[in-house]
């Protein structure tokens, strides 16, 4: 099946009621939790993964995905109006966005924003199509020493992206492997880190771990320093067209941030924070009057904002044909994907098409949903702002125990919510980074999986394993990755001066 056959039966899958309705459900919450500082789309998705178990996969899928770009989307709203950022994809945007309503151009720049945001999922999409079919046949010759590779690879890029300390993220990395490692294990059937405990042999869920580290450390925040009150701009709807001057400048930044975004969305990372900050960069670059920027340009919109839109449907490609997540939204992704039975990868697109072309599809439908819902309703959304402290905090909180309770009526379930709850609680303190903990413990299982394979087919010889032609490759990429920056550094470090001998 070619991409245009495979759209137009993704079509007939997206556009029944039961998906149409979780494609407006999704991108709708995802656009109130891009608006509501601190929550963003991995708390959201991980809220709502409970109450995706009764959807068919494709609608499942759909919904969540929706969750993920609809934050995008709302995030700008804030950032430009109230110069809080709802989302940490926007945090670019409000540099010139705020400024922009300053000077009373607060419509222009959110038609800019959701224009470019709408331009750049649409491509990201077109990307995908051409990019994951492609890739998933390439996939195909994969064994299991490269897809070993390719997690373990994802992982170490992951640690030097994530933006903070290399060691806090190896330290997140290795906690959330050994998490991976409790249960019964799947070659042997040992139980390993059980401590007697039956509950425990099917291994630690991913499900309480992403509430507790997002959810509950979230209403331990709001708890400790509640949400701050701003000042939210007005907008009225005539006052949302940009000037011809305004849409002239911005056609050519939306398509850089648009490829800028779905390229960084194939590298692992937080790639919609990434992004903005690379396609602004380049936006200053390329600028004739690069002192505006900061000042209320319009390029300094339009980039950034296009740019992590790109980003989400870039960080598709490698969850969809190879079934690895370079993220942690999409780490929740596949995790739903397997509740439900089922393994991305590249015998997805052709074994269960319904599933890859009706989700390709929906977010061609989502982005013309966020782009009607976005201008119009921005004041509503923006009216969620005022929406008292102690009542969010609460619904969150609900939410994320009777979801990690409905998993398997455990009891230890609701222990780990809570542990990790306080845990994220102390990373968010601390300034650490949980994600590489969640994509870690996705990874963790296969990567052992697949090394023990690999080290079967090899006859125990870690030398054959990785002189393997895609293997070598695949690892090169990390290891360039991590050692680069250091060889640079001692590079550039200035020789001591030997004194001359008198």
């Amino acid at each position: 099946m070619g991409p245009l056959e495979g759209l137009a039966y993704g079509f007939t899958v997206a556009l029944t009621p039961t998906n149409l309705l979780a494609c407006f459900g999704g991108v709708l919450v995802g656009t109130i939790v891009g608006v509501l500082p601190g929550i963003g789309p991995v708390g959201a998705m991980a809220l709502l993964l409970p109450s995706t178990f009764v959807l068919d996969p494709a609608t499942a899928l759909i919904m969540l995905a929706g969750i993920y770009y609809g934050a995008m989307y709302g995030g700008s709203t804030t950032s430009i109006l109230v110069n809080v950022p709802g989302e940490a994809g926007s945090v670019v945007t409000l540099l010139d966005g705020y400024q922009m309503t300053r000077k009373g151009r607060a419509g222009a720049a959110l038609t800019i924003a959701a224009v470019g945001s709408f331009i750049a999922g649409t491509l990201g999409v077109i990307g995908i199509m051409l990019a994951a079919s492609s890739l998933a046949d390439l996939a195909l010759r994969f064994g299991p020493p490269e897809y070993f590779a390719i997690a373990l690879g994802g992982l170490l890029l992951l640690s030097r992206l994530s933006g903070g300390s290399l060691t806090h993220s190896f330290v997140m990395v290795a906690i959330g492997l050994a998490l991976g490692t409790v249960g019964m294990d799947t070659i042997s059937a040992v139980r390993r880190f059980t401590f007697g405990s039956v509950t425990l042999s099917q291994g630690v869920d991913l499900v309480p771990v992403i509430m507790g580290l997002y959810g509950v450390a979230e209403v331990l925040l709001l708890a400790e320093e509640g949400i701050k009150k701003a000042k939210i701009a007005s907008v009225r709807l005539r006052e949302l067209l940009p000037t011809p001057e305004e849409w002239r400048r911005s056609w050519a930044p939306i398509g850089r941030g648009s490829v800028v975004g779905f390229v960084t969305g194939l590298i692992p990372g937080p790639a919609a924070v990434l992004s903005t900050f690379i396609a602004y960069n380049v936006e200053k670059k390329v600028s004739r009057t690069p002192e505006k920027f900061g000042h209320g340009a319009i390029e300094g919109v339009a980039a950034p904002e296009s740019a992590n839109n790109a980003a989400t449907a870039g960080a598709m490609v490698p969850l969809l044909s190879l079934g690895i997540p370079f993220s942690p939204a999409t780490a929740i992704l596949l995790g739903a994907l397997v509740i439900h039975g089922l393994q991305p990868g590249p015998l997805m697109i052709s074994q269960r098409p319904e599933v890859f072309w009706g989700f390709v599809a929906s977010m061609y439908i989502g982005n013309l949903m966020l782009l009607v819902l976005n201008l119009p309703l921005v004041g509503v959304f923006v009216s969620v702002l005022r929406l008292p402290q102690h009542v969010l905090a609460t619904v969150v909180l609900v939410l994320c125990l009777v979801g990690a309770f409905s998993l398997s009526n455990s009891y230890l379930d609701l222990w780990i919510l809570v542990l990790f709850g306080v845990f994220g609680y102390a990373l968010r303190k601390l300034r650490v980074d949980p994600s590489p903990l969640v994509v870690a413990l996705v990874l963790g299982p296969m990567m052992e999986k697949t090394l023990r394979q690999s080290l079967s087919i090899t006859q125990g010889s870690v030398v054959d394993l990785v002189a393997r032609p895609l293997t070598m490759a695949i690892l090169a990429i990390p290891v360039l990755a991590l050692a680069g920056p250091l060889v640079l550094r001692l590079r550039r470090r200035p020789r001591p001066v030997v004194a001359p001998v008198s």
